[in-house]
C-alpha cells in the first residue's frame, strides 16, 4: 500500500497542474507520429494521472465503493478540464445499474457431499461460490453432473451435454476448452483459448440449459492464473448488470484439490474423468455427490457510471460516424480487515485509464475527420459489464462506430522495438495496424497462440460481439534497454496481478506506455482519416452481427 494520501479535491484539480517528476521523464523519446499533424502523447500527464489513480486517495477504484465514485468524479473532471465534448446529452456519464452479490459463508450450510460424507472444505481455501441471480438464499439438495468442459458447438461437432437434461442439477465442468490433439491439431483453435473455454461462456450455457448452478475445477494451468486470483475475486463481492440475463442459483470454482476429494469420494477417478472429456465421445456422468444446504448472500443494488468524452471530427460527412478508445476504470478497490487492504491496481488499469486522458489531451491539439470517443467502462473486473452495457446501449450508433480500440494494463518496463496487436488480424484492422507501425519504426509483436483468450476477456470483446471491428492493444516484448532483466520484470508481475502489491512505482520507466498510447492513437487517427471503415475478413464468426 503506498502512502500517497492528497486531499481528494486537491487531486481532482491539480493533477495536471502539477505533474509529478521522475528520472525518466526528462530523458524519455516521445514516439513517433503517423504524420507530423498528430498531436504527440506526452508523459508528464500520463504519469500524474496514473500515480494518483492508483494512490490510496482512491482506495483502488473499487466497484460500489468510494474509490469507484471518485474515480468516476474525477474523470469527468479531467474530460470537462480538457475541452472534451459530453457523449449522452449534456452528460459526461453513463448509467450501469448493477446487482453487488456477496457471499455470506459463516451464515449459509451449503456443502458437498460424496457418498454420504461433507466434504471439510473452507470457502476461500478451497472454494468460492456466489449467486447468479441475485437472490439473497437458495437451499439445496441437488446433484452432480460433470459435464466435462461443459461445450456444445456444432461448428466443432462437439456436444459435451449429449441430450442429457441436466434441468435442476449442478454441473461440475473443466474451464479452458478440448485440446489439440495429433489428429486435430485444429480444433477448437489448436493451442490457443476459444470463448468456449472461458468462464463466462460456461456460466451462459449452463443457464440455457436450466442448470441450477456451476462448479468449475481450477487449475493453474487450464485457468491462466493461480488459486489466488479466483480467492480475491470470490471473496470479494460480485456483480452483475440489473435487468439482463439472470445466472444460476450458484455459481463458483472449487481447487484442483477439492476436485480429487469430491470424485474420490464419489467413487471416481478425476483424472480418468478428464482423459475421457478430450474426447467427442464423453457423455456426462452423474456423480454420487450432492450440494446440500443453505447458502445466503448479502444483495444490493448499485449506480456505477461509464465516462464518455468526444472530440468531434472535422469532416462535414465523416464526423457523425466515431472511433472509440476505452479503457476499464475499476479495480479490486478494499478488501479484508487487516494487512494492506487496498487493490491499487497500478498497472490493472490505471495504467489505460491514464493513458486514454493523456492521449484525449493530445487527440484535442489534431482532431480527425471522424469522431473520436474516450470511454472508461466500468466493472470490466466483474465480467466487462460496463462495456457490455455500452455494447447494449450505445451512445453512437453501432453501425456509425468505426473501431473500439482498447487499452488494458500498459507496458510500465520501457520502450520495445514491437507492438502487439492480438486479435487485429480478425478485421481489416489488421493491415492499418501494421502501416502505423513500420510509420513508427515498430514491427508487429510475433503471432502466438492465444493460450489464456485474451481476446474474450477484455473489453473490446463487448464491442467485437455486437459487430464493431475491435481489439485490445497490448504492450511489446523486444525490448531495447536491459533486453534479459526487462523480461525478468514483465514475467514478476504475474504475481501482482490481482493483488495488493499491483502498485505505482515512481521509477518506472513509462517510454513504453507512451509509445503504446501514441500507437493507439496513431492507429485510431489512421481510422478516424479513411474513406471508409475497417470491416471483419471473411467468414469471422463474429462479423455476423456488423452484416447485419
Amino acid at each position: 500500500m503506498k502512502n500517497i494520501l492528497l486531499p481528494s479535491a486537491i487531486a481532482l484539480s491539480l493533477a495536471l497542474a502539477f505533474p509529478i517528476h521522475s528520472a525518466h521523464a526528462a530523458n524519455t523519446k516521445k514516439a513517433s507520429a503517423v504524420a507530423s499533424h498528430v498531436a504527440k502523447v506526452e508523459e508528464a500527464p500520463l504519469r500524474a494521472h496514473l500515480a494518483l489513480l492508483s494512490s490510496d486517495s482512491f482506495e483502488g477504484r473499487g466497484t460500489g465503493q468510494r474509490g469507484g465514485d471518485l474515480t468516476v468524479q474525477y474523470l469527468e473532471s479531467q474530460s470537462m478540464a480538457l475541452g472534451l465534448k459530453p457523449a449522452n446529452g449534456n452528460s459526461y456519464r453513463q448509467l450501469v445499474k448493477i446487482a453487488g452479490v456477496k457471499a455470506l459463508p459463516e451464515q449459509s450450510s451449503v456443502q458437498l457431499v460424496a457418498g454420504d460424507k461433507a466434504l471439510a472444505i473452507e470457502f476461500g481455501k478451497d472454494w468460492v461460490w456466489a449467486p447468479g441471480d441475485a437472490k439473497p438464499e437458495h437451499q439445496f439438495d441437488t446433484e452432480l453432473v460433470f459435464v466435462g468442459y461443459g461445450i456444445s458447438a456444432p461448428e466443432e461437432k462437439w456436444d459435451d451435454y449429449k441430450g442429457q437434461d441436466v434441468k435442476g442439477k449442478i454441473l461440475v465442468m473443466m474451464v479452458n476448452d478440448p485440446q489439440p490433439t495429433a489428429e486435430d491439431s485444429k480444433r477448437f483453435g489448436g493451442k490457443a483459448l476459444t470463448y468456449y473455454g472461458r468462464w463466462t461462456y460456461k456460466y451462459e450455457e449452463a443457464v440455457r440449459r436450466g442448470a441450477a448452478g456451476v462448479l468449475l475445477i481450477h487449475t493453474d494451468a487450464s485457468a491462466s492464473y493461480g488459486w489466488s486470483v479466483v480467492q480475491n475475486g470470490g471473496t470479494a463481492e460480485k456483480f452483475q448488470l440489473q435487468g439482463a440475463a439472470l445466472g444460476s442459483s450458484i455459481q463458483g470454482w472449487i481447487s484442483n484439490q477439492t476436485a480429487q476429494q469430491l470424485f474420490a469420494g464419489a467413487g471416481q477417478d478425476l483424472e480418468k474423468m478428464r482423459a475421457a472429456a478430450e474426447r467427442s465421445d464423453f457423455k456426462p456422468v452423474t456423480l454420487a455427490a450432492k450440494l446440500k444446504g443453505t447458502a445466503k448472500a448479502d444483495i444490493r443494488t448499485v449506480d456505477q457510471y461509464n465516462v464518455a468524452a468526444v472530440v468531434p471530427g472535422t469532416d462535414p460527412k465523416l464526423k457523425d460516424e466515431v472511433v472509440i478508445y476505452s479503457a476499464h476504470w475499476d479495480h479490486l478497490g478494499k478488501q479484508g480487515t487487516s494487512g494492506d487492504t487496498i487493490y491499487n491496481g497500478a498497472v490493472d488499469n490505471a495504467s489505460g485509464t491514464a493513458g486514454l486522458l493523456a492521449m484525449a489531451k493530445a487527440a484535442m491539439q489534431s482532431p480527425a475527420k471522424r469522431s473520436q470517443m474516450f470511454l472508461w467502462v466500468a466493472a470490466e473486473e466483474q465480467g466487462l459489464l460496463g462495456s457490455a452495457l455500452y455494447a447494449a446501449q450505445p451512445l453512437w450508433p453501432l453501425d456509425k462506430t468505426a473501431a473500439n480500440l482498447n487499452l488494458d494494463s500498459l507496458n510500465f518496463i520501457g520502450e520495445t522495438r514491437d507492438i502487439s496487436t492480438r486479435g487485429s488480424e480478425r478485421t481489416e484492422l489488421g493491415a492499418i495496424a501494421e502501416k502505423v507501425a513500420k510509420s513508427m519504426q515498430l514491427s508487429i509483436s510475433p503471432s502466438e497462440p492465444d493460450l489464456a483468450g485474451g481476446y474474450f476477456r477484455s473489453d473490446h470483446f463487448s464491442f467485437a460481439k455486437a459487430g464493431v471491428p475491435a481489439f485490445s492493444i497490448g504492450g511489446g516484448k523486444d525490448y531495447i534497454k536491459d533486453p534479459e532483466g526487462a523480461k525478468e520484470k514483465a514475467k514478476a508481475y504475474s504475481k501482482r496481478y490481482h493483488q495488493a502489491a499491483d502498485e505505482y512505482d515512481p521509477s518506472w520507466d513509462l517510454s513504453g506506455m507512451v509509445q503504446q498510447a501514441q500507437f493507439t492513437l496513431n492507429l485510431g487517427r489512421a481510422v478516424g482519416d479513411a474513406a471508409k471503415m475497417p470491416a471483419w475478413k471473411a467468414g469471422d464468426p463474429l462479423g455476423k452481427a456488423r452484416a447485419k
